[in-house]
This record gives structure tokens, sequence and C-alpha cells, in this order.
């Protein structure tokens, strides 16, 4: 029986061309070291393996490694095989070494939208995979039921009912890949359904507009007044957007009347609601606002993400889907999109209490750069008003009017990286936009942290 093509070692993909077999295999080894496909160091395979792979004889193999070997571009020696020599690709290649930084980063960070990622639990959720992969079942590899795992959803109800108050069942919950995925799938629905408006508020991200605009749904602002966003504009809108929780990036919560009001046009007029709860574990000086999902499980659909909890690159995201609505949200996708294995890891965290535990931690760690924020602007910048920060992992500090764009630039000649207010406003909304910062403090890390608030206090007026 001949050699089995699975036991050749390793894989390497050549086409030589060229004149003769020898020259072709040399240039096409030559030109794979110099553009750095074969990066130094690289172990090549044995003569044998290579020429049974390119079905060539062995000594041609041998020859054009031998000649690349003289030319210094390849290394042989005995017990450790032929490999790509450490100089072979020049400094000017095209493989430049990473900068430290990417370009155009600022040393100082407050941009808002980001958790502590340095404090990232990383000991417990390895424990938690490790837990959770040993007592999954084999199908929990497969590809499954497009929902989501049901360790997790059943971890998720369980957890969103005792701490945000969502009614809801494991079988209503479809696990996505964050915020975003999950707006894009409930946008191509209503689209399809026919939806052509959707109301968003005066304030928030232009991620997010752009997202629903790429679907087809056209955008408009609510109105916003002292008192917060208005709901009662709602009528040539086939669905509405809200931060009900935690306006981002103003910062309050949806008035008690105005969260009625918002409920009752989406009963009478067949609307959904797209609550968005992006960081409604963090609350201060406050009792916790609870999910409008409550009001109307029907209409309502709650959206939240690990994404402020723990960390956005574990694109961790869950949808709380109405009944009329679940199965044409699946149709567009769900629960395939996001690794099993951290659906599994986050099912074990939330049951464990591990992220109870973290959250409790964070919390007050988000607490203490709050107060040394307050503290901070009190005493060196007392024209400088802090509001919004009753909860949430960002604060919107009022500026003396006209000074927005300059406190901006020279925050960056501090070498900090931040926000102003107009950036959030809605092409459409009719409101004036006060001079103002949107900082996020939970961004930095705790070594960072004194120097950032050190530079963002020299940049204040």
């Amino acid at each position: 029986m001949g050699r089995s093509w699975a036991t050749f070692g390793v894989d390497l993909h050549l086409e030589p061309t060229g004149p003769g077999l020898r020259r072709g295999l040399t240039d096409a080894l030559r030109e794979a070291i110099r553009t750095g496909r074969l990066a130094p160091g690289t172990r090549l395979p044995s003569s044998r393996a290579l020429a049974a792979d390119l079905g060539i004889a062995r000594n041609t193999v041998a020859d054009a490694y031998a000649d690349l070997v003289a030319e210094g571009r390849l290394t042989a020696r005995q017990g450790s095989g032929t490999r790509v020599a450490d100089r072979a690709v020049p400094p000017s290649s095209a493989r430049p070494a990473s900068p430290r930084r990417t370009p155009g980063r600022l040393p100082y960070d407050l941009v808002p939208g980001t958790p502590d990622l340095a404090s990232f639990p990383r000991a417990e959720w390895l424990k938690a995979t490790r837990r959770a992969l040993s007592a999954a079942p084999h199908e929990a590899l497969g590809y499954g039921d497009p929902r989501g795992r049901p360790e997790l959803r059943t971890a998720l109800a369980d957890y969103l009912a005792r701490v945000r108050g969502v009614r809801t069942d494991p079988e209503r919950i479809v696990v996505c890949s964050g915020f975003a995925h999950g707006l894009r799938l409930l946008t191509e629905v209503l689209r399809a359904r026919g939806a052509r408006t959707l109301a968003v508020e005066s304030y928030g991200l232009d991620a997010h507009w752009d997202l629903a605009e790429r679907t087809g749904l056209g955008t408009t602002a609510l109105p916003y007044d002292d008192l917060g966003t208005r709901t009662d504009t709602l009528a040539e809108a086939d669905a509405v957007l809200l931060n009900p929780a935690h306006q981002f990036p103003l910062g309050g919560a949806l008035r008690p009347e105005r969260r009625a009001a918002v409920v009752d046009w989406a009963s009478r007029t067949g609307g959904f609601v797209l609550e968005d709860d992006y960081d409604g574990e963090f609350r201060y000086d406050r009792q916790p606002v609870g999910a409008l999902q409550d009001l109307d499980p029907d209409r309502v659909v709650y959206l939240g993400t690990a994404s402020k909890s723990l960390a956005p690159g574990l694109r961790l995201g869950w949808m709380v889907v109405p009944p009329s609505l679940l199965a044409e949200v699946l149709a567009h996708g769900g629960g395939h999109s996001v690794s099993v294995v951290e659906q599994l890891t986050l099912a074990e965290f939330l049951t464990s209490g591990a992220y109870d535990r973290h959250v409790r931690s964070a919390r007050l760690r988000y607490r203490r750069r709050r107060d040394a924020l307050v503290e901070a602007l009190a005493t060196r910048a007392p024209d400088v008003r802090v509001t919004g920060i009753a909860a949430g992992l960002h604060a919107v500090l009022r500026l003396p009017p006209g000074t927005e764009r300059s406190v901006v630039q020279a925050a960056t000649w501090q070498g900090l990286t931040v926000h102003g207010l107009s950036r959030y406003r809605h092409p459409s909304a009719d409101v004036s936009s006060p001079d103002a910062l949107v900082v996020g403090y939970a961004t930095p890390p705790d070594h960072a942290w004194a120097a950032t608030l050190e530079a963002l206090c020299k940049a204040l007026p």
C-alpha cells in the first residue's frame, strides 16, 4: 500500500514555475521567503516529504534546499531539519515590525464604550471554561439550536429576571455576537415586514443609526427636553430604539410617564420598542431601573451584552424576542454566530456566581473612579459641571458655552483622546447641543487612571 497523504508531515504550499523542476522549485521557495510568506525560523518539510507531496524526485528537492542554504536563505542542521534563516527577510521587506501602539492613538483614553480591559477576570474565566468544557455533552460542539446553547439561555433567563426584571423563558432568548449584531437582525426583520422608519434618541451612536439605514430603515430623532427623551411624537415611526435605564450619552433614565407612553404607542399601533440595556448592572446613587420590557413583553425587544460588564472582545450578546418576531429573527441568523465555548463559559460564569462577584467588584472600582473624577473637577475646574453620573461607566462634563471644540483640541495636546457631546447628536435632532465632554472613566486601566485624570484637568478651562 502507498504512503497515506495524511502522514506527509509539515504542509507547504508551493507552485514551481519556469524551466526545469529544480529551478522552478528554488525560485518558488526563494519568493516565498523574500515576501515573508515563509517567516524566519519556519521549519520546512523534509526533502522526502516535499518530494512526495509535489510528485517529483527527492534529489530535486534536496538540490533546491542546498542552493538556498548556500545563499543563506535556509539553514540545515542535524536534528533540527531545514529552516528559513533568521536573517532571510531584510528589514525593508513587506512585513515591518508592528508598532507598539496604533498610529495616531494617544497615550490617554477617555472615549466611552469600553470597560477596563486589564481587569477582565482571566483566572476565573479560565476556570469556568474548564468546568464548562468538562461538563459539556459531545453534541454541544455541533451546530445546535440557532437560538444558542440552552445552558446559556437558561442561565440568562434566570439572571435577567432576577437582576433586570425581564419577563422571559429560555425559548425566547436568542444569543448574538453583541448589540450591533442583534440590532442588524432586528432591523432586517422589521424592514422585511414593511417598516420604513426607526425613531431614535436625539443623542446616541452613529454606528447604530448607520446600521439601521444600511438595512433600509430611515432614522428620525425624537425630541429632547429638560426631562429627557420625549416619547409623545412617535406617530410616524414603525419602531423605536431607546436606552430607558441609562440614556447614552446624557445619562438619565426615561421618566415613568414616558416609559408608559412608549409602551402604549407600541400596543396601539403594532410598533416595536428596541430596548438597549447596555450597562444596566452599573448604578451608584440610585435604585436600579428595571427593564422596560417588563411592561409589555409582546412589543418590547430587550437587548443586552457582556461588552461593558466583561469585555467587548468576547462578542457575547442576547435578545429577548417577542413570540411574534422569534421565527423571523431566527431565519436571519442567531446563536450560530457565537462560539459554543464562549456560550458555555458564560453560562457557567453566571450559574456559579462568578459573574455577580465580578460585577460587584467592578461596580466598586468604577464608583471610586467616578468619585475621584468629581473631586478633581471640583478642585481644579470648578466651572465644569458633572452630570449623568448616578449610573453607568461615563460622565458628561458641561463646559462654558463655546468651548467644546477648543477643549477637545487642548486634550489632544495633552495626549488625551476624549469626545465632545456634539459628536453624538443625530443629524435630524431639533435640539441645540450644549458644550460638553463625554468622559468614559472606565476605559483606562488602573495604572493609567491618575495620569489620564491629570491630562483631563489640564485640558479643561
